[in-house]
């Protein structure tokens, strides 16, 4: 017999309920995982700041623990957009180091899968971080990097019939920033615009007049960022979403800082990037959306944005030690920005997908 038990258990109204404490613990075993995996503690992240999003209506979510001398220590997570026609789901499963090569892995995979399976999901999509290592590497289709071949989590997911679409790079930006430099890209980048574009910045929810705007760029990051064969559904935005995910997000121990391009010949927000900055100065910073729209690439509005927002970081919440990013391995365009300003890779992801059948 088995000496853990899974069970699929409910989201917390708050992290002070028992059912809270189950989360709190679940978030220290993807902690361990995650941090085992980029060999760095700044890709953990305290339970508070993740809540929040877990109470987002538009993506729900269903969570499996393992539990063992009464803790959890593993989980398994499955969450999709609503109204997806499609049935997509994402999937992740993440084992405490100290309680790997037991089935729990397995185990939760298992309980996931059946469930989404009977609930009418097609497709599964998840990420998995593989720590570098020699041997054999496996590439993607897209030919843009690739992961050891004989890691513990490439052969686990190869073996429940998942297939490797895309490696996802993890960067680093450290803290404090040359001030100077980056200065100097965001008057060479805006230059290359000739007064085309005017930047704004904001710090938490958005402003009333750019609702509008910001729903139609988080619905085109859906479309618009590089997914190889993943086959990513749309996810529509409206005015009254973008609204109360900024309050999910103002509720939480983070801040948001958002740097946009409003078009001037239009007066229509042409590109968009948000920082996501922790109240406690001691943990690093990320670096969440940054989408140009298609009609308006080609500007370096990318740059012009990162750096303005890296500047807004350093003027109004200075003091972490660092940004962290994760890109696509094909999306060079944003990568070249990326590498530019000084971001260094730390790790990488596994991109993988399984098709289901009933």
């Amino acid at each position: 017999m088995p000496s853990f038990t899974i069970e699929e258990l409910p989201i917390p109204d708050s992290l002070d309920s028992p059912e809270g404490r189950d989360f709190i613990d679940s978030v220290d075993a993807r902690n361990a995982a995650e941090v085992a995996g980029y060999g760095t503690p700044e890709v953990g992240y305290p339970a508070a700041e993740l809540f929040p999003m877990w109470q987002d209506p538009h993506e729900p979510k269903r969570w499996w623990g393992a539990r063992r001398d009464g803790r959890i220590v593993a989980r398994a997570v499955l969450e999709w957009q609503l109204d997806d026609a499609e049935r997509v789901g994402w999937a992740g499963v993440q084992v405490h180091p100290r309680h790997q090569w037991q089935g729990i892995g397995t185990a939760l995979l298992d309980a996931m899968q059946t469930a989404a399976v009977e609930a009418g999901f097609r497709r599964l999509l998840g990420y998995a971080v593989s720590p570098d290592a020699p041997g054999r590497r496996l590439v993607p289709p897209t030919g843009a990097g690739s992961v050891p071949a004989e890691n513990r989590e490439v052969r686990f997911l190869l073996a429940h019939g998942f297939r490797l679409e895309q490696v996802t790079r993890a960067s680093r930006f450290a803290l404090p920033a040359d001030l100077d430099d980056l200065q100097a890209r965001r008057a060479a980048a805006a230059a290359v615009s000739e007064g085309a574009y005017r930047i704004h910045t904001w710090t938490g929810p958005t402003p009333e007049r750019w609702l509008a705007d910001q729903a139609e760029l988080y619905t085109r990051m859906s479309t618009e960022e590089p997914t190889a064969g993943l086959e990513q559904p749309e996810d529509p935005w409206d005015v009254d979403r973008v609204r109360e995910y900024d309050a999910l997000q103002d509720a939480g121990p983070r801040t948001t800082l958002t740097a946009a391009a409003e078009h001037v010949a239009t007066g229509r927000l042409a590109a968009f990037t948000q920082l996501a900055v922790p109240a406690d100065p001691a943990r690093p910073a990320s670096q969440e959306d940054t989408l140009v729209l298609r009609e308006h690439r080609g500007k370096r509005l990318g740059m012009l944005l990162k750096v303005e927002n890296l500047l807004a970081l350093e003027r109004s919440l200075p003091g972490r030690p660092s940004v962290l990013t994760w890109n696509a391995e094909e999306n060079r365009a944003m990568l070249d920005v990326n590498e530019a300003v000084g971001f260094v890779p730390i790790g990488y992801e596994g991109a993988w997908r399984k098709d289901l059948t009933r």
